[in-house]
């Protein structure tokens, strides 16, 4: 399995403090059967504005700390960018990160309480660039929540979504679950991820592709986890 959104990076922003909780978070990974993570630390968030340079300096750090550690984790380099006027500008400085640099997929972060009026246009600014944004967490999103034509309407305008893997068992309260589960049966999720941010919430999958099984069957379920988000990493298409 490949975790496409996880804080996994120690001291950057809201995910993990240490490097030792980073180490732990992925020997829990490893056990639940994830080989891959992308790291998507916040860019432009309330949370924290971090820069490529640190995402990269991260990576190189942690990764180095997993061989010494002979925990089989792959880290891949991306960002949860928020959206903002400033974002094509900064994709094309090379500020915010595409996902495993293939400048082809960025994880997008929406307001928690509304969808920006200037959503759509970022959406076709961003294709005719030739990325593709993946939409994270939306079943999170007030706005979404109530008016769920707007989700459909996101996917049409060439968006792809993310869910949190905790948002389909309850973790996150039963408004952001019956949303999630809405959102699955009707095809429009592409990827399930961690969003882990710490050892006491760490990145496991496999409970959450059950979980998925029980709505959209076991294949679909575990393309969410793995195809999925492999072709993500890869740059390809869908």
């Amino acid at each position: 399995m490949l975790d496409l959104h996880c804080h996994i990076l120690p001291g950057l922003d809201d995910g993990s403090k240490t490097l030792d909780e980073a180490l732990s978070m992925c020997r829990v990974a490893a056990g639940d059967g994830i080989h891959t993570i992308v790291a998507t630390p916040h860019r432009g968030s309330f949370a924290a504005d971090t820069t490529a340079a640190q995402v990269l300096e991260g990576i190189k750090k942690l990764k180095k700390a997993l061989r010494q550690k002979h925990i089989a984790i792959d880290i891949l380099p991306g960002h949860e960018i928020h959206i903002s006027e400033d974002l094509i500008n900064d994709i094309d400085h090379d500020q915010a990160l595409t996902i495993n640099h293939k400048k082809k997929y960025i994880l997008l972060e929406l307001p928690f309480r509304s969808v920006p009026f200037y959503v759509f246009e970022t959406i076709a600014q961003l294709k005719k660039m030739g990325i593709t944004p993946i939409i994270a967490h939306p079943e999170r999103n007030d706005q979404i929540q109530t008016d769920k034509h707007l989700m459909k309407n996101l996917v049409k305008a060439g968006a792809l979504t993310q869910i949190t893997g905790g948002s389909l068992t309850g973790e996150l309260g039963a408004v952001v679950q019956r949303t999630a589960v809405v959102f699955i049966k009707k095809g429009l999720v592409h990827v399930i991820a961690s969003d882990a941010h710490s050892i006491d919430h760490p990145p496991k999958l496999s409970p959450y592709v059950e979980e998925a099984a029980k709505i959209v069957g076991e294949k679909q379920a575990k393309a969410l986890v793995g195809d999925n988000p492999r072709k993500i990493v890869l740059g390809l298409s869908f």
